[in-house]
């Protein structure tokens, strides 16, 4: 008997995605959801971790009657390299988004760059002092040009650690030294990972893991470090903005364009290139009324943090954007990109305009990003797409009427400017706040979505559930767009949802109960945040410290392994919703959690049940509490800072 296929509701949260999907079916327009159906059960290799392919004398699977693979190496050796080389892949992924603004940067501060320039002078004179680069005297370009040269040899250093490195807390930093996983470049941690993941190299499972670990130091506190760095001084630092959420955000009467991927160079020039008279009035010689820009997935929060543009969805539902029938062209760059949207493409007049040569899509319309000749290119790919305009089809478009209001926009100087103002912006209140156990701890929620569980369920639940018990949330990713899409990053979230006390701090300040911080590889300003709270005082002398958690409900992608990694390397717990391929080898399931407790702060937790999870997130926090002594009632005593700096926690 066929298996009956689930109803949309049991797919996905939003009313909106339930409407396309059903839309889908009627337009006989395949999506991931019934490709995943038709997948059946997943390979049991392959979910424990135990295939291996790495020579040719497999591929080789490790079962109890074949405990090793042909060359000897047994389920912990199979289960660490792979769990490596996904964190490699990671790594690198977001490091090379990192490496292309940074020679992007260096293009600026040369003058050889006619479109692009350093929008916040502030965020400029504010990072390089952070490297130890003298501004006091000097021109523009001669600091931009030091610290783009800088930020280069981040990615190309061989013999020294990264300097990135020294934003870190000093006690973090002495266990990275004491455990010897200081990272070099991530050129050489992703080459030096792939070199010991090759056959006949390194089969000792804990140096496999701790090389992942270290590996991802190279990214969170180098590449994706330096990505978000130059993306607020290229693009400016982002503020308090207010937006909207889910595919309701399309408008029948414009041109429609979807940005999707996560390179912000293409998707701030479009976001610039939608204004310009000239296209505005090529949009009406067209029939429409102007030119609607919209993002998905990360290039979505990019611009959303910077200008507000509205989010019209997050990773599954790019295919669904399309289904509706209104969107002309969708615009892609790098990572996340469906190969299936060209077929989905293929029933409506969208047109999928891939734009750089490392990432084609067959079906695809190739039309190269010129960054050279960015705002000329960027007005060339909206022209086409309001030349698609004439071929839109009413009877095939049906726009969800289903969006969000939202506020975005908390990057770590917003949040220090809201908390103590222009003159004394600082971290101070909300350590206070934590302290006097009005706010408990801190979750932050990240990642992406999976086809496996039902689209933010998991990830809405959590947070739903954490924010009642006075956890303040921050967010990047996919995740905050599922709160955004569900309403939920407005102040008023904290009037009728938070508990007593996170609700009066967010009354206090102005602010949600959840921060939308970013994109993916903006996990990175949590960390900063993390590091601010340690710098302020009072709630210890490590990022391994503080009543923090991290958790990862929805993750699919090697780059959600690799945030993982860094997270754990610096010492944060993390909660997984979704298991890595790692339960064939009992002895890395443990390492993961235990022994990396043990080294860096922090372990993994792969826990299913959201509201499981959030009781040991609790538990978490509260053991944080316990060892900093700020569980014990006192008289409420006012310090200076010499007197905080001093309490020993």
């Amino acid at each position: 008997m066929a298996k009956e296929a689930k109803r949309p509701e049991e797919l996905v949260s939003d009313q909106a995605s339930i409407e396309t999907i059903l839309k889908a079916q009627l337009d006989c327009v395949e999506t991931c959801f019934v490709r995943a159906e038709a997948q059946g059960m997943p390979c049991k290799f392959g979910t424990l971790g135990v295939c291996c392919k790495i020579c040719h004398m497999g591929p080789c699977k490790i079962t109890p009657k074949s405990p090793r693979g042909v060359c000897g190496a047994d389920a912990d050796t199979i289960v660490a390299r792979n769990f490596l080389r996904e964190t490699a892949a990671g790594t690198a992924a977001h490091s090379d988004h990192g490496r292309h603004l940074a020679l992007r940067f260096k293009k600026i501060a040369e003058g050889k760059e006619p479109d692009y320039k350093i929008t916040d002078v502030k965020a400029l004179h504010r990072i390089a002092g952070k490297y130890g680069i003298k501004t006091e005297g000097r021109a523009q370009n001669e600091i931009a040009l030091e610290l783009a040269n800088t930020f280069m040899s981040e990615f190309t250093s061989q013999e020294e650690p990264l300097k990135t490195l020294n934003l870190a807390p000093e006690k973090t930093r002495a266990v990275w030294k004491k455990t010897k996983i200081e990272p070099y470049g991530a050129d050489r941690m992703v080459v030096e990972a792939m070199h010991r993941t090759h056959m006949g190299v390194d089969h000792d499972y804990r140096n496999l893991l701790d090389m992942a670990f270290r590996t991802s130091l190279a990214d969170g506190w180098g590449g994706a470090h330096v990505a978000t760095q130059i993306s607020d001084i290229m693009f400016g630092t982002p503020e308090p903005v207010k937006s909207s959420a889910n595919l309701g955000v399309l408008e029948e009467k414009k041109v429609n364009i979807i940005v999707h991927g996560h390179e912000p160079a293409l998707s701030e020039m479009l976001a610039t290139a939608v204004y310009d008279p000239e296209i505005i009035e090529y949009a009406k010689k067209a029939g429409a009324e102007g030119v609607n820009l919209a993002g998905l997935c990360c290039t979505a929060n990019e611009i959303l943090m910077r200008r507000g543009i509205n989010v019209a969805g997050n990773f599954l539902q790019q295919e669904l954007a399309i289904i509706t029938g209104a969107v002309e062209m969708m615009v892609v760059d790098v990572q996340c990109v469906m190969p299936s949207l060209p077929s989905v493409a293929a029933s409506y007049h969208t047109l999928v305009v891939s734009t750089t040569d490392i990432a084609k899509t067959i079906g695809a319309i190739h039309m190269e990003f010129d960054e050279d000749h960015a705002y000329l290119s960027a007005k060339n790919l909206i022209k086409k797409a309001i030349d698609n305009f004439k071929n839109r089809d009413p009877k095939k478009m049906q726009i969800p009427k289903v969006k969000e209001p939202l506020i975005a926009g908390f990057s770590v100087e917003a949040i220090r400017y809201m908390l103590g103002g222009s003159f004394r912006a600082s971290f101070r209140p909300l350590n206070d706040a934590i302290i006097q156990g009005r706010i408990r701890g801190i979750a932050g929620i990240v990642g992406c979505n999976n086809i496996k569980t039902k689209t933010d369920s998991y990830i809405n639940s959590i947070t739903r559930e954490l924010i009642k018990r006075n956890v303040l949330i921050l967010k990047t990713g996919c995740a905050a767009q599922a709160s955004g899409k569900a309403g939920k990053l407005t102040p008023e979230t904290a009037l009728g949802e938070a508990g007593q006390g996170l609700r009066e701090v967010c009354e206090a300040v102005g602010i949600p109960p959840i921060l939308h911080m970013g994109s993916c590889v903006d996990n990175t300003r949590i960390l900063e945040a993390a590091s601010e709270i340690v710098y302020e005082g009072g709630l210890g002398d490590s990022i391994a410290k503080v009543p923090a958690v991290g958790v990862a409900p929805e993750w699919m992608s090697e780059k959600a392994v690799a945030i993982g990694c860094y997270f754990v390397a610096s010492g944060v717990d993390v909660i997984l919703g979704q298991p890595f391929h790692i339960s064939g080898s009992e002895n890395v399931v443990k390492y993961l959690d235990e022994g990396a407790r043990e080294k860096y702060g922090g372990g993994f937790i792969y826990i299913p049940d959201p509201m499981e999870a959030v009781e040991k997130i609790m538990s978490l926090i509260e053991a944080k509490r316990e060892k900093l002594g700020i569980n014990k009632k006192a008289e409420r005593k006012l310090l200076d800072m010499k007197d905080r700096r001093s309490t020993n926690v």
